[in-house]
């Protein structure tokens, strides 16, 4: 066979068994689809799933392969969906919860475990950062010791984890703490003592996510021993580039929520540093890297652990002012079937004017509008908060955001383009994990059309619609802007009968120009 046709990648995974935690999660259901869509030889998938809001484990694999990215496998390929095995498990609990019958299945079978687990949320506490991301990776190191076959852990670290440093090379810094130190210290405190020291702790870190990363690593290379671990750190993760599906996306973290509340007209001002480079990073991208990591590392078991920084800024640079411009514009050619407010705003760099705008754009528009509700007697559906509740929620998660959006890092990836060159024959293609041609408007366009499909779920015949209620949104709102410019404009300024004629004369013309409004628009 030419080497043009071989693909080592799919040659190392066959008839191998490996193990997935949080395959539930974003990423993970995307690292499932990919696996056995290509690496058909593949044998057995295993994937730890706890018991969650009555659904048993065996049922929430059911509910993972209902997502729209299985579809392509279930019509073409549906005999790989029987190499699906859940393992009753969770990460919180020793052992992680897994029965002595399943360890000793795993161990025997088990060669390549991807450890993707994790609470992502930017402001969980700290006691529930640590349970998940430092100790669900200790009792997986301990889990892995007993797999006498393991050719490959990869751990799913952030590029984050070192925010406190402007350059992050591809090695694991210091710890900014002992992490067993931490672990036994929150052992006896309580949930106030936590929270009163939880600031020092986290020192020049913005959240618990970052610097409980930072020690999972640390406790990773303490741990692993001769364990044959390689840690993979992306930045921000967003919708797909190109596959399984261009734009897909089923959460509403990061830039997605940013997309999204543009389009619904809700949010009008955010801080960032227009210059700055957004690291967004496609969830494609970071998979095939990371299926790949587990090959090489497997194949040339480096002497070291290898980290790899799985970021876009060095190799296709974004900066925070063309994704604004390109998703502003993206929005109003592709509406949301149901818009609150014409989209508008825009990114700020000053905290104060960027306060200011928030104050009279978020806040005072949001408590009208509920006031407003309140008078015509009309109560929140089912399912729907109050516009005040709805910004607040806002607002907090574009707190959450600012550290991220107003700083920047350079991010070394030598690794990364290091193990592009191993690729050899169909790899190229199938784990091409390299961004260089990726185009940021097209890319962007899939996103926000993935967003309106996937999370929204509106259909796209209803774009059609959707843009001419949008026009109609539009006229409303330049009318009621003069209006309101010429209210102001009457108290401040008309003293005169002249002026009082003039008055009265644009007043009679925007009348005019509303009842003319629903034929000028159909």
């Amino acid at each position: 066979m030419a080497e043009e046709d071989t693909s080592p990648i799919a040659a190392f995974y066959q008839d191998r068994a490996v193990l997935i935690t949080g395959a539930t999660g974003f990423m993970g259901k995307v690292l499932v689809e990919k696996l056995l869509r290509c690496c058909g030889g593949i044998k057995t998938i295993y994937v730890l799933l706890r018991s969650k809001g009555g659904q048993k484990p065996r049922e929430r694999l059911e509910e993972l392969l209902n997502a729209k990215i299985f579809d392509d496998i279930r019509k073409n390929q549906p005999h790989q969906l029987s190499k699906l095995v859940p393992i009753h498990g969770d990460i919180t609990l020793p052992g992680l919860g897994i029965c002595p019958s399943d360890v000793t299945l795993l161990a025997g079978d088990v060669s390549v475990v991807f450890h993707s687990a994790a609470t992502v949320k930017f402001d969980e506490p700290l006691k529930c950062s640590v349970e998940m991301n430092i100790l669900g990776t200790r009792r997986l190191v301990e889990l892995c010791h007993k797999i006498p076959h393991l050719v490959a852990l990869i751990h799913v670290s952030t590029a984050y984890c070192n925010c406190d440093r402007d350059e992050v090379d591809e090695i694991v810094y210091p710890p900014p703490a002992n992490p067993q130190k931490v672990i036994d210290a929150l052992e006896w405190m309580d949930e106030d003592m936590i929270a009163s020291i939880t600031p020092k702790l986290l020192g020049d870190r913005p959240n618990t996510y970052t610097y409980t990363k930072a020690l999972a690593e640390n406790l990773l290379v303490e741990e692993c021993g001769s364990l044959p671990v390689a840690i993979v750190r992306p930045s921000i993760v967003a919708a797909a580039w190109k596959e399984p599906l261009p734009g897909w996306i089923d959460n509403f973290n990061g830039p997605t929520g940013l997309i999204v509340a543009t389009g619904k007209g809700v949010l009008r001002s955010m801080l960032c540093r227009p210059c700055g480079t957004a690291d967004i990073i496609p969830v494609d991208v970071v998979i095939k890297l990371i299926i790949s990591v587990a090959w090489y590392t497997a194949t040339q078991r480096p002497n070291n652990i290898m980290i790899y920084n799985c970021t876009s800024g060095s190799q296709n640079r974004l900066s925070w002012r063309e994704v604004e411009s390109t998703v502003f514009s993206l929005v109003n050619t592709h509406p949301s079937r149901e818009v609150l407010r014409y989209p508008g705003g825009s990114f700020k760099s000053n905290r104060l004017w960027n306060q200011i705008y928030v104050f009279i754009h978020h806040q005072i528009p949001a408590h009208l509008l509920d006031f407003a509700a309140r008078l015509m007697g009309r109560k929140p559906s089912p399912g729907l908060e109050r516009m005040v509740q709805l910004y607040s929620r806002l607002n907090r998660a574009i707190n959450c955001l600012e550290y991220f959006t107003t700083h920047e890092w350079v991010f070394h990836n030598s690794n990364v383009q290091t193990l592009y060159k191993q690729l050899v024959g169909k790899d190229k293609e199938t784990f091409d994990f390299s961004i260089k041609n990726l185009d940021w408007p097209k890319y962007f366009e899939d996103y926000v059309l993935g967003s309106r499909k996937y999370l929204l779920k509106e259909d796209p015949s209803t774009l059609p619609a959707a843009r001419r209620s949008l026009r109609r949104l539009y006229v409303i709102s330049q009318l009621v802007n003069f209006i309101f410019l010429l209210g102001l404009w009457r108290i401040l300024i008309m003293r005169s009968a002249a002026a009082r004629r003039l008055w009265w004369f644009f007043l009679s013309t925007v009348v005019r120009s509303y009842r003319l409004l629903p034929s000028f628009l159909t």
